[in-house]
């Protein structure tokens, strides 16, 4: 498979191992008056640099995030909005010196473009869930590096679609093609399992047959890719009528071997039909399962029954799904930008709710995570809140914004949108729901690579049983039957940080003699014990004769 190289792509390849990992500080929560809808809560607006915020969420959200959603800059050499979109911010540069050192100095936009994102892209790679789907927004300055560069982290088999969104505001009517589109792509990690999406084209008309409740087709269908072949309908076969005889035929298809007899609503003899037929397999499968009802490829209920003509037709239940690649009636970004401005919010080029309810709609699911790292006004989160609304759904949202307006305009225009004009006569028109506020906090090691004990023991707790693998239902709190050092325990293997923020800890005899398993603890000791602490007092031989392994603090922490 053809990639894409640039000046910086080996630094920034394995870059987002080497970000410092970071804890989330929660700073405030915001709650829907009384009186609003409900709506879903634990939503969270995180403002920092989001590749250290992406960071801090794998422990908790690694392999769980349904739906990523993501705007970054188009790298237009625009220097003249809200977000800096020529990739020259004093922060961006700032890291680019750090990573790519020297070498940053040659960069061009582009190249400094891609060495920003690739890192993003390879964490938001790991949150996404394996039966989830990435979007990102771009424009033709970077559509085709950054096709290249999603085909390398997902595979080129793992793109679902190139969206062009056909842009409904003003364009520059001096240029001489006038641009009104843009880009969205769709990756997964597991294109094939992608269900259908239980969504038809807004502009599909009213009247269209996608809308009807049935789809009904007969099966007879002759060509070369449909050689003739006979089929056997048993006793019992469905009819779409109560009663009745088809004689034998050979004039028109299907032929009819066997002369044939309905009698309520069911064929009484074993009747040989001949034709070629579309849905063969689907056929027999019906035949062999007794006639009960099936799914096709679609997820649609399928049953098939003869018609009083002697067709046999296929009978579907539509689960209704039609989406083209041409998305258009989603609104602008101009018209985005009035409406925010008429509740108090100001911001250029938002994406328009609508647009990205759309997207978030392409799940075939109600309850799931919607992560968006370059949050700019907080549309990602007012669409889900809206999506919510409309289908009873409880998905909750991620919002990553790394600029100072992170408060004052991502996190307002939330709380304003859950809350709507509560100081209006009536009824509020917000959309309810909570979210909390939270902060990239400090680095969980410290330059000397010592752990930062400013953290918290729990933060630090978390972090060890993240990296160290326990699956999150055997994961343990300190208070628990065996010790308040126990980070984890199953049938198999038990671990504990032994760890205290002002002494030194020891791995010794006595704290082997603080172990309670077995007896009324209702756990027996597992075959092996890893054990955290800051010196091992312990000889091997004893440690290997009784399955305990020791890990130095910090030493021994795993980094990811």
């Amino acid at each position: 498979m053809p990639t894409l190289h640039w000046v910086g792509k080996d630094k920034v390849v394995n870059h987002h191992h080497d970000v410092p990992f970071r804890v989330l500080n929660k700073v405030s929560t915001f709650t829907a008056p009384e009186g609003t809808p409900a709506n879903s809560t634990d939503n969270r607006i995180i403002h920092g640099d989001n590749l250290e915020a992406l960071k801090s969420l794998l422990p908790e959200f690694e392999g769980q995030v349904k739906c990523i959603y993501i705007d970054p800059p188009y790298n237009t050499g625009n220097e003249g909005w809200v977000y800096n979109d020529a990739v020259n911010d004093p922060k961006m540069k700032r890291w680019l010196g750090q990573v790519v050192g020297k070498e940053g100095d040659d960069l061009s936009r582009h190249d400094k473009w891609l060495c920003m994102m690739y890192p993003r892209l390879k964490l938001l790679h790991r949150l996404l869930h394996p039966d989830g789907v990435l979007f990102v927004s771009i424009d033709d300055d970077e559509a085709h590096t950054l096709r290249f560069v999603l085909d390398e982290i997902f595979g080129r088999a793992g793109r679902l679609a190139t969206f062009v969104w056909r842009t409904d505001g003003n364009f520059d009517n001096q240029a001489k093609i006038k641009n009104c589109h843009e880009y969205i792509f769709m990756y997964s990690k597991s294109p094939e399992g992608f269900p259908y999406p239980p969504v038809v084209d807004p502009n599909t008309p009213a009247d269209s047959k996608l809308f009807r409740p049935v789809i009904r087709n007969t099966i007879v269908k002759n060509g070369p890719k449909n050689p003739i072949s006979d089929v056997v309908l048993p006793i019992g076969f469905p009819a779409d009528f109560d009663s009745g005889e088809i004689d034998s035929r050979t004039d028109r298809w299907p032929h009819y071997l066997d002369k044939c007899r309905v009698v309520g609503g069911k064929l009484s003899v074993t009747v040989t039909v001949r034709s070629g037929w579309s849905s063969l397999d689907l056929l027999q499968q019906f035949i062999d399962g007794g006639f009960q009802p099936l799914l096709d490829r679609k997820q649609q209920e399928t049953v098939f029954k003869l018609m009083p003509s002697g067709a046999i037709e296929c009978i579907k239940t539509r689960k209704p799904s039609h989406v083209v690649t041409v998305l258009s009636g989603q609104g602008s970004t101009q018209a985005a930008s009035a409406e925010l401005a008429s509740t108090g919010v100001t911001f250029q080029y938002p994406k328009p709710s609508s647009l990205i309810r759309y997207l978030i709609s392409l799940l075939d699911a109600d309850d799931f995570i919607v992560l968006d790292s370059f949050a700019g006004s907080g549309t990602t989160g007012h669409a889900t809140l809206e999506q919510n609304r409309r289908d009873g759904g409880k998905r909750r949202f991620i919002l990553v914004e790394m600029d100072d307006y992170a408060l004052g305009t991502t996190a307002e225009r939330v709380k304003r949108a859950i809350a709507g004009d509560h100081e209006a006569e009536g009824s509020t028109s917000g959309l309810g729901g909570s979210f909390d506020y939270y902060t990239v906090g400090e680095p969980m090691f410290l330059p000397d690579d010592h752990l930062n004990e400013a953290v918290g023991t729990d933060a630090i707790r978390g972090y060890v049983a993240y990296s160290e693998g326990i699956p999150a239902e055997d994961r343990a709190t300190p208070v628990n039957p065996h010790s308040p050092y126990l980070l984890g325990l199953n049938r198999e293997t038990a671990w504990l940080f032994h760890y205290e923020p002002d002494r030194a800890t020891s791995l010794d005899m006595d704290f082997l003699a603080g172990l309670r398993f077995g007896g009324d603890t209702g756990a027996a000791k597992p075959d092996t014990v890893i054990i955290y602490a800051d010196r091992c007092l312990l000889s091997k031989d004893f440690m290997t004769r009784h399955g305990i392994i020791f890990k130095k603090i910090p030493r021994d922490i795993t980094r990811f």
